[in-house]
């Protein structure tokens, strides 16, 4: 038999298969690591049963009897890295938010009541005090001021106590408004504008046979160009792709997307509703869906948002002033950053944007991109779930994780888009300013260019500090506390279907399984509490009280198809919420 050559393996080796020579012998220290966790395999049932696994611990007390419990309360989080299950059902909030809105068929608000006469008396005798304010300002009189504030506060309380909602004047008087003319751009075309109705619903039509339906759309609106990309929104020159404009365009977007909804408006007459989502292009530019209710003409869409711009009136930031090793220092006794060579104070941010002359270009504007797509959309389309799933994919999903970077050409474009956005101005506060020898609005020591705490900065983000979804006010007449409420009731409802009318919430005396809310105590327990349970035990406890609320519900349903008597009030009301 020959015997392999000296410096070689044999066939079937570690080395010649690629496998690590391991010892995977039960008892072994590699068939150890293999065994998942307990705490890995706790979390993955509480995933399982839709368990929140960073459950807050809240100790309920009894204020009659004193008694004491520790409550596990989900955390709400909305990202699924955080937390799985909470962020799933937050984003079905969300799609039960967009369905309730999108094809309303009538006003989802009603008009507002008329005010009464006394509510009409105390407005008049408020106006009476903003004369008196002003002769007590015009005669330098402190005193009397703080006097009258202090009753026009009454009078506000006094109309909100009547129902009023609001204040009949906001006090804006310490606030300083620049105004910048309102003459459009040249290079933009102009838009039709109409007066706007009060209405949110859109045009009904009607087919030779009297059939009549009303019909919504699907909008998507991008941003502009930067440079050619490949198929994995890689740019294709990375050094001619314009990262700073697209830092800035994603700093600047939810002003544009602001701007395209009041041009929309003017345009068609009517006040549109919608229900939009942002996420990020492969090229990691923002990109918006929305679900609008009714139809505009394809036509004008594209013509609005191709008119549609926004203008940053701030101090210039094309040229750099301070490097990073003659950076400005504070001067506590000036309330002020200085200029490291002559000492003198930085211009604040009132007199930077004050330099700004009326025939200086502004600093940036926004604009979106040529690629525009609107769908027609009606309510019994079988299409209509799908987009509503289309619209809220990514809710769960940091901006930076919507695409997964697999290739060393995305994680360097990520890189450099991250690298744009450190030194970019994000706000008027934003410390960034010291570089180009603006001191920032409220100025405080510490401050240290490229370390802004703003949300733009952040690399989950990619430059948008804005909200994710961008619901209008009139869009289904209800906050996301309505909507919730209404699963609470939707589940009152089907336990009542199942023979079960005792549907209290959850912990009152309604339900017959805890105290009464009203003679109830909440608090919460900080880390280091001795008495905070682990999170381990917390999760078992709303795995089991999951468990046990679902057997309840069996039982009433199987009591409801007669295979045997009900027995007990099941606890699940406040759990769809």
């Amino acid at each position: 038999m020959s015997t392999p050559a000296l410096g070689t393996e044999p066939a079937g080796s570690a080395e010649s298969t690629g496998r690590d020579d391991r010892d995977d012998r039960p008892g072994s220290r590699a068939a150890r690591m293999r065994m998942p966790l307990a705490r890995a395999v706790v979390e993955a049932v509480a995933v399982e049963n839709g368990v929140c696994v960073r459950p807050m611990a809240m100790r309920r007390t009894n204020l009659d009897t004193g008694e004491t419990e520790i409550i596990p309360v989900p955390c709400g989080a909305t990202l699924a890295s955080k937390c799985p299950p909470c962020a799933e059902k937050a984003r079905r909030l969300r799609m039960a938010q967009c369905k309730a809105g999108w094809h309303l068929d009538d006003e989802p608000l009603p008009d507002p009541d008329q005010p009464t006469d006394e509510a009409k008396i105390l407005a008049g005798f408020r106006a009476d005090l903003e004369v008196v304010r002003r002769d007590a300002e015009r005669d330098s009189d402190p005193a009397g001021v703080a006097e009258i504030d202090t009753l026009i506060g009454q009078v506000d309380e006094e109309l909100n106590a009547l129902g009023v909602r609001g204040k009949a004047a906001p006090d804006n008087r310490d606030r300083a408004r620049r105004a910048r003319s309102t003459r459009r751009r040249q290079d933009a075309p102009d838009l039709p504008r109409l007066p706007v109705e009060k209405r949110t619903v859109g045009r009904t039509y009607e087919a030779a046979d009297g059939t009549t339906w009303r019909p919504s759309m699907f909008l998507t609106l991008t941003c502009d160009t930067y440079g050619r990309v490949n198929s994995d929104g890689t740019p294709v020159d990375p050094g001619s792709y314009d990262y700073r404009q697209a830092a800035r365009d994603a700093i600047h977007f939810p002003k544009l997307i602001d701007r395209f909804w009041q041009n929309l408006r003017r345009a068609v007459g009517w006040d549109v509703q919608y229900f939009a989502a942002l996420e990020p292009q492969r090229r990691l530019a923002p990109h918006l869906h929305a679900a609008i209710r009714g139809t505009v003409p394809r036509l004008l869409l594209r013509q609005v948002a191709a008119a549609t711009y926004h203008q940053v009136w701030w101090p210039a930031v094309d040229r750099l002033v301070y490097g990073d090793g003659d950076l400005p220092v504070w001067d506590g006794d000036a309330g002020a950053y200085l200029d490291p060579d002559s000492a003198r104070p930085l211009p604040t941010w009132d007199e930077a944007v004050d330099a700004i002359g009326e025939e200086d270009e502004p600093s940036h504007v926004v604009r979106f991109g040529p690629q525009l797509r609107a769908d027609g959309v009606t309510a019994n389309s079988a299409n209509t779930g799908r987009m509503i799933g289309y619209l809220t994919k990514y809710l769960t999903k940091s901006l930076d994780a919507c695409h997964a970077a697999t290739s060393d050409a995305q994680r360097r474009h990520v890189d450099r888009l991250a690298a744009a956005l450190r030194y970019e101005p994000c706000s008027p506060t934003c410390a960034n300013w010291l570089r180009f020898g603006v001191q920032p609005k409220n100025p405080k020591p510490g401050l240290a260019p490229g370390r802004c705490r703003g949300k733009a900065h952040r690399r989950e983000t990619l430059g948008f500090g804005g909200r994710r979804v961008l619901v209008s006010r009139k869009w289904s007449g209800k906050t996301l506390t309505d909507h919730r409420q209404d699963r609470v009731a939707w589940v009152r409802e089907q336990l009542e279907a199942l023979g079960q009318t005792d549907t209290g919430p959850a912990g009152s005396a309604a339900s017959g399984n805890g105290p009464d809310p009203a003679r109830t105590a909440w608090a919460l327990l900080r880390p280091g509490d001795p008495a905070a349970p682990r999170r381990e035990h917390l999760l078992l406890q709303a795995v089991a009280q999951r468990h046990a609320w679902r057997a309840q519900l069996d039982a009433a349903r199987r009591a409801m198809a007669g295979e045997l008597p009900a027995t007990g009030p099941p606890a699940a009301t406040a759990r769809a919420a």
